[in-house]
């Protein structure tokens, strides 16, 4: 039998990734009793992720409400760390150091161009700069690079360090962490009430914040017209050690690159590694590391920054994003009283950290959502249904498939929100 707790919380987040986590915090500081569901929290996607802060190099068409989303979370970010590092006495891994996207071939440079003209069009702040500058900041990019543009306020952060800062936050301002996994979501009079878990335990809350990244439309339980339509994207990523040369650092800022119509990106930390990703693909909730997606990463590193093949490589890995049918985020209330989403945020997770935790505390805190969620509400995809994995069947006739997915599957034991 369940064992059902008698203390129903304020508010029960279930997933606890750096999403999850960073909400839960917000909540925890707003007066709220807080509980965090997860069997292994602070280690979800972020154990993966590069933790580039990018709202204008990752810039896409049609995506001008993310933009400003991602704008206000960039603003609010350095001082978000600085208070998260006095609150849990973690460095969170910030650094300030601009990015410079670049091109190595005329199309790239065309198709660069373009992407700077609409970025201008927005107002936002970036320079195009000739191949021969691009080289001037960057010693080691390759010499064919024909030009690019550089965003002083693209920032990084370390997702690793970040999903420990909160950690040990959550933990100092009172958050509960029960280390379980939700195989039911709780439903009693038309109204979510809470999650059944993996061990038996029967959790209560007011409020259900569902932030488990790609498992999200995975809950037993959970209404068909209310499942987050939400799917794992995967991401493959490299880590190596990097080396000075002739007394200069390897890379000093956030690189990325149009590689032959691909997108690649190259992040040095201060620590001296350098994370090199990501691939994309359609596989489910596989997390396999292929030798093709690291072929396809050095490969396109290598055409890049010539002298990264004399790299030591520390680590490959892979994760998996939370992608829904706009690329943007599901923030708020959902069509389920008590049922707050938190999820979808597909390549933007790290970046879009402090903006969900401040503006899911301000509704959880006083039921009011904020202006800048309005644009992100779960209502958008009322009555979606999650879409299944795109397979080479389904990409050769341009559609995707789409599946209910059955309910007698619980989540996964590691919830994950995002890879960059």
């Amino acid at each position: 039998m369940a064992r059902v707790r008698t203390d129903p919380t304020d508010v029960l987040v279930v997933g606890g990734g750096v999403i999850g986590l960073a909400v839960a915090w917000r909540c925890a500081q707003r007066g709220l009793a807080v509980t965090v569901l997860d069997p292994a929290p602070g280690h979800g996607a972020n154990q993966v992720a590069a933790g580039m802060l990018a709202p204008v190099t990752e810039l896409q068409y049609g995506e001008e409400p993310l933009l400003r989303l991602g704008l206000a979370s960039n603003e609010r970010y350095r001082a978000f760390v600085a208070e998260l590092a006095e609150a849990s006495g973690v460095d969170p891994g910030y650094r300030a150091c601009g990015t410079l996207a670049v091109a190595l071939d005329s199309d790239d440079r065309a198709e660069l161009r373009e992407v700077h003209a609409f970025q201008q069009r927005l107002g936002l702040d970036v320079q195009w700069l000739s191949g021969r500058e691009c080289r001037r900041l960057e010693p080691m990019l390759a010499p064919a690079v024909r030009g690019g543009t550089v965003v002083t306020g693209d920032h990084q952060v370390d997702p690793r360090q970040l999903g420990a800062a909160l950690l040990a936050a959550c933990a100092a301002a009172g958050v509960e962490l029960h280390r379980s996994r939700a195989v039911e979501l709780t439903v009693a009079g038309d109204r979510a009430v809470g999650v059944r878990t993996e061990d038996g335990t029967a959790l209560t809350a007011g409020q259900t914040v569902l932030a488990a990244g790609s498992w999200s439309g995975e809950l037993p339980g959970t209404p068909p017209e209310v499942r987050p339509p939400v799917r794992p994207v995967k991401g493959q990523i490299l880590r190596l050690r990097m080396e000075s040369h002739f007394g200069r650092p390897f890379l000093s800022r956030n690189v990325r690159a149009v590689v032959r119509g691909g997108h690649l990106y190259l992040v040095p930390r201060e620590n001296g590694e350098l994370v090199v990703g990501a691939t994309m693909e359609e596989q489910g909730y596989d997390t396999t590391v292929t030798a093709g997606g690291v072929y396809e990463l050095l490969r396109d590193a290598h055409e890049l920054v010539p002298g990264i093949t004399e790299l030591p490589l520390l680590e490959t890995s892979a994760g998996l994003r939370p992608g829904t049918p706009d690329n943007a985020p599901l923030l708020g209330p959902t069509a389920l009283p008590g049922l707050v989403a938190a999820t979808g945020h597909h390549r933007n997770g790290v970046l879009l950290t402090p903006v969900t935790a401040d503006l899911l505390g301000e509704y959880l805190a006083t039921g009011a959502v904020p202006e800048l969620a309005a644009a992100f509400s779960p209502a958008r995809f009322a009555g979606s249904r999650t879409p299944e994995p795109l397979t080479d069947e389904t990409l050769a006739h341009d559609t995707r498939a789409c599946d209910t997915h059955s309910f007698d599957t619980a989540i996964p034991d590691t919830p994950t929100e995002a890879v960059r």
